[in-house]
């Protein structure tokens, strides 16, 4: 709640001023991302930390740049006891939901709606 996952990995959090069930946070979302990169989708992070470890999810969020809107830069800043805090409370929560939408390459129309970044500046 304070990191702000649930704004982008929980369906309707944003819109609904946070009022999810808790039981429904973090299942990702089928709103797209899309910009110079291609078009990201909010992943379901109950199924992504069912299938792994505490150690595997610690080499993710501290060493992976993940495709934007991510803000992988702020996981990466993150004292690791709060990693794993993260961690224990995702997998705590289960699995549930779907796997979200793949991502698409640029130039690939989004597969529904979408926020769409502009282009950035020429330089």
């Amino acid at each position: 709640k304070i990191g702000g996952c649930n704004d982008c990995h929980t369906p309707g959090y944003g819109a609904s001023g946070g009022r999810v069930p808790e039981q429904d946070w973090l299942v990702g979302d089928t709103l797209g991302f899309s910009g110079a990169w291609g078009t990201t989708y909010p992943s379901n992070l109950r199924l992504l930390v069912a299938k792994m470890n505490e150690q595997q999810w610690l080499a993710l969020t501290q060493h992976q740049q993940l495709r934007p809107p991510m803000p992988w830069f702020n996981l990466q800043a993150m004292k690791q006891s709060d990693l794993k805090a993260i961690y224990r409370y995702i997998a705590w929560l289960g699995p549930k939901g779907e796997p979200a939408p793949a991502y698409l390459p640029p130039h690939r129309a989004p597969l529904g709606p979408a926020v769409l970044f502009p282009a950035p500046p020429a330089r």
